[in-house]
Protein backbone atom coordinates (compact mmCIF):
# COMPACT_ATOMS: atom_id res chain seq x y z
CA UNK A 1 0.00 0.00 0.00
CA UNK A 2 3.11 2.38 0.71
CA UNK A 3 4.07 2.01 -3.00
CA UNK A 4 0.38 2.85 -4.49
CA UNK A 5 0.17 5.73 -1.74
CA UNK A 6 3.35 6.96 -2.85
CA UNK A 7 2.56 6.74 -6.73
CA UNK A 8 -0.52 8.32 -6.31
CA UNK A 9 1.43 11.14 -4.29
CA UNK A 10 4.01 11.62 -7.16
CA UNK A 11 0.95 11.67 -9.68
CA UNK A 12 -0.83 14.03 -7.32
CA UNK A 13 2.35 16.18 -7.72
CA UNK A 14 3.08 15.32 -10.89
CA UNK A 15 -0.60 16.76 -11.64
CA UNK A 16 0.03 19.76 -10.26
CA UNK A 17 3.77 20.55 -11.81
CA UNK A 18 2.39 20.11 -15.40
CA UNK A 19 -0.72 22.74 -14.65
CA UNK A 20 1.70 24.98 -13.14
CA UNK A 21 3.83 24.26 -16.85
CA UNK A 22 0.44 24.72 -18.80
CA UNK A 23 -0.01 27.90 -16.79
CA UNK A 24 3.38 29.49 -17.07
CA UNK A 25 3.46 27.99 -21.05
CA UNK A 26 -0.25 30.04 -21.28
CA UNK A 27 1.30 33.30 -19.84
CA UNK A 28 4.20 33.38 -22.07
CA UNK A 29 2.11 32.66 -24.52
CA UNK A 30 -0.18 36.10 -23.75
CA UNK A 31 3.35 37.68 -23.42
CA UNK A 32 4.76 36.36 -26.60
CA UNK A 33 1.65 37.30 -28.50
CA UNK A 34 1.60 41.02 -26.97
CA UNK A 35 5.14 41.86 -27.81
CA UNK A 36 4.53 40.35 -31.33
CA UNK A 37 1.29 42.82 -31.85
CA UNK A 38 3.88 45.87 -30.10
CA UNK A 39 6.21 44.85 -32.90
CA UNK A 40 3.76 44.87 -34.97
CA UNK A 41 2.36 48.00 -34.65
CA UNK A 42 6.35 49.43 -34.35
CA UNK A 43 6.88 48.68 -37.68
CA UNK A 44 3.89 49.58 -39.21
CA UNK A 45 4.32 52.72 -37.44
CA UNK A 46 8.29 53.36 -38.86
CA UNK A 47 6.76 52.08 -42.39
CA UNK A 48 4.24 55.11 -42.27
CA UNK A 49 6.90 57.31 -41.33
CA UNK A 50 9.39 56.33 -43.72
CA UNK A 51 6.91 56.42 -46.71
CA UNK A 52 5.46 60.12 -45.81
CA UNK A 53 8.91 61.40 -45.93
CA UNK A 54 9.49 60.21 -48.73
CA UNK A 55 6.86 61.43 -50.55
CA UNK A 56 7.53 64.47 -48.65
CA UNK A 57 10.74 64.80 -50.08
CA UNK A 58 10.01 63.75 -53.93
CA UNK A 59 7.11 66.59 -53.52
CA UNK A 60 9.86 68.94 -52.36
CA UNK A 61 12.23 67.68 -55.12
CA UNK A 62 9.24 68.04 -57.65
CA UNK A 63 8.88 71.59 -56.90
CA UNK A 64 11.98 72.60 -57.02
CA UNK A 65 12.01 71.13 -60.66
CA UNK A 66 9.38 72.63 -61.61
CA UNK A 67 10.90 76.04 -60.23
CA UNK A 68 14.08 75.70 -62.15
CA UNK A 69 12.37 74.78 -65.39
CA UNK A 70 9.91 77.71 -64.61
CA UNK A 71 13.14 79.75 -64.03
CA UNK A 72 14.54 78.62 -67.36
CA UNK A 73 11.72 79.34 -69.58
CA UNK A 74 11.61 82.85 -68.46
CA UNK A 75 15.26 83.31 -69.12
CA UNK A 76 14.49 81.79 -73.13
CA UNK A 77 11.59 84.08 -72.91
CA UNK A 78 13.56 87.18 -72.45
CA UNK A 79 16.77 86.40 -74.29
CA UNK A 80 14.04 85.61 -77.38
CA UNK A 81 12.08 88.86 -76.71
CA UNK A 82 15.73 90.79 -76.81
CA UNK A 83 16.56 88.87 -79.49
CA UNK A 84 13.21 90.13 -81.98
CA UNK A 85 13.47 93.17 -80.27
CA UNK A 86 17.30 93.89 -81.95
CA UNK A 87 16.60 91.76 -85.07
CA UNK A 88 12.59 91.82 -85.57
CA UNK A 89 12.99 91.64 -89.62
CA UNK A 90 15.12 88.22 -88.67
CA UNK A 91 12.76 86.92 -86.81
CA UNK A 92 9.81 87.73 -88.59
CA UNK A 93 11.68 85.75 -91.50
CA UNK A 94 12.65 82.84 -88.75
CA UNK A 95 8.95 82.55 -87.65
CA UNK A 96 7.71 82.28 -91.76
CA UNK A 97 9.74 79.98 -92.57
CA UNK A 98 8.94 77.61 -89.17
CA UNK A 99 5.07 78.49 -89.70
CA UNK A 100 6.14 77.33 -93.81
CA UNK A 101 7.92 73.97 -91.80
CA UNK A 102 4.95 73.36 -90.07
CA UNK A 103 2.41 73.85 -92.69
CA UNK A 104 4.25 71.21 -94.93
CA UNK A 105 5.05 68.20 -92.44
CA UNK A 106 0.89 69.40 -91.38
CA UNK A 107 -0.22 67.88 -94.85
CA UNK A 108 1.60 64.77 -94.94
Amino acid sequence: MATAAGKTANEGRSNSDLEADIRQLKADIDKLTKQLAKTGEHGYGTARRAATEGVEQLRAQGEAAFDSLRGNAKDIEAQLMASVREKPVTSLAIAAGVGFLFALLARR
